[in-house]
């Protein structure tokens, strides 16, 4: 037997938003919060959760959006007048806010924005970017064993590549202890030497559930990576900071498949393109040397060798001629020089003065004396062209005397001794 009514869970929900509803104090409220998980319904209509240390939801319909006179995102800090209703099909409360203005950014979208700076500042998001590889032999993933990303990855991976190996470092992409196993997991991978590129991926959520992938120490160590690095967290809207510090940020791990596995069938057709190509350049050559080699063949030096010998013959007379001809050159230089030489020589000969009737008058000793030189009882020797005569010179004084009969002019007369010799 129950004990007292028993409501079924749509009259419940019904009974607390009629208490809810007829609460003055809960239809006009105030209420002072951040903002989280902002989005804009296609409708025009807003959706968002209001936080601080607890969290409420709220909406927004687009008749009230229309007089917004900035932009909500995640992170500011909002005071909004409403009214607190009840959802009935979710059975939550609900803030159906009709006016909403910022009073400051919160405490987490400032510190936020602090590190990008900090982090900006020192080139993280600005170094070069490495390319991908065209075909890695292996590609690394980091992501959780049992989300989403992993199996989308895989999908598209033995879809484009069928047996193309994955190497999947398991780590966990939310809450306190996810940036550390991200770091480790990142690592892990990043030191397989097959592994030549990395996804590091993770499924859409909440701000709140994308944080490890803003922490500092994941940044880092996706920017240190020694390895190409494609970030592909959340969904196409989501941007953090370790899509800024990546080689690559994909929109969703989907994506970060597609860059970085190329298609197989593609790559087979190419390579058989170039086959193709190559035959056709070789087949090419071959006909072009063929041609080459036929005119070679029927030039005159090839058809009859004979030539060849002929003109070489011919090249070698040539030479002979002309190195006769230069020996006979430098001959008739060389015997008119000498010629030349020949006639000098013949002047300076005293011999032939001699055979003009001169006389050459020397001592004992075969020096030549002049008049001054010749002493009393001197024996000279006088040599002339047909032969000589040793004789003795005279007294000084009949050499004098002898000199004044001859005419003077320095002249001594000697007297002769010998015979010719």
């Amino acid at each position: 037997m129950l004990p007292g009514k028993v409501w079924s869970v749509s009259q419940l929900v019904a009974h607390l938003k009629r208490l809810v509803d007829e609460d003055p104090a809960l239809q006009k409220l105030w209420v002072v919060g951040e903002l989280a998980n902002v989005r804009r319904h296609s409708s025009g209509h807003w959706y968002f959760t209001l936080k601080d240390a607890a969290s409420i939801r709220c909406v927004m319909f687009r008749s009230d959006a229309q007089s917004l006179r900035f932009h909500p995102e995640d992170g500011q800090a909002v005071v909004v007048a409403g009214r607190l209703s009840v959802y009935e099909r979710d059975g939550q409360c609900q803030v159906y806010v009709r006016y909403m203005e910022p009073v400051g950014m919160g405490e987490r979208y400032l510190a936020l924005e602090a590190l990008k700076r900090r982090l900006a500042e020192e080139g993280l998001f600005s170094r070069p970017k490495r390319r991908l590889p065209d075909l890695p032999r292996a590609v690394g993933v980091v992501t959780s064993p049992v989300g989403a990303a992993l199996q989308d990855v895989r999908t598209v991976t033995f879809r484009r590549f069928p047996g193309l190996r994955l190497v999947v470092a398991p780590v966990l992409v939310q809450g306190e202890r996810a940036p550390e196993s991200i770091v480790a997991g990142l690592a892990r991978v990043a030191a397989h030497p097959l592994v030549d590129v990395i996804i590091v991926a993770r499924g859409g959520g909440s701000k709140e559930d994308l944080g490890a992938f803003n922490d500092e120490r994941v940044v880092r160590a996706v920017a240190a990576c020694p390895k190409p690095v494609v970030s592909a967290v959340g969904h196409e809207i989501d941007v953090t900071l370790t899509d800024l510090a990546a080689d690559v940020r994909a929109p969703t791990p989907s994506a970060a498949a597609e860059m970085t596995v190329p298609e197989r069938a593609v790559l087979l057709d190419r390579v058989a393109a170039f086959r193709r190509r190559l035959v056709q350049h070789v087949r090419w050559r071959v006909a072009q040397e063929r041609r080459r080699l036929d005119g070679w063949s029927t030039h005159g030096v090839l058809a009859s060798p004979t030539m060849l010998l002929t003109g070489r013959r011919m090249a070698v007379a040539r030479l002979a001629e002309a190195m006769e001809a230069a020996y006979r050159h430098d001959l008739a230089g060389r015997r008119a020089r000498l010629s030349r030489l020949a006639g000098r020589l013949e002047a300076l000969d005293p011999l032939a003065v001699l055979e003009r009737g001169y006389s050459l008058v020397t001592d004992a000793a075969g020096h030549h004396v002049r008049a001054r030189d010749v002493r009393v009882g001197q024996t000279l020797v006088v040599t002339w062209a047909d032969g000589r005569w040793d004789v003795a010179s005279v007294r000084a004084h009949e050499a004098e005397e002898g000199a004044e009969r001859d005419g003077g002019g320095g002249r001594r007369t000697v007297r002769a001794g010998h015979g010719p010799a």
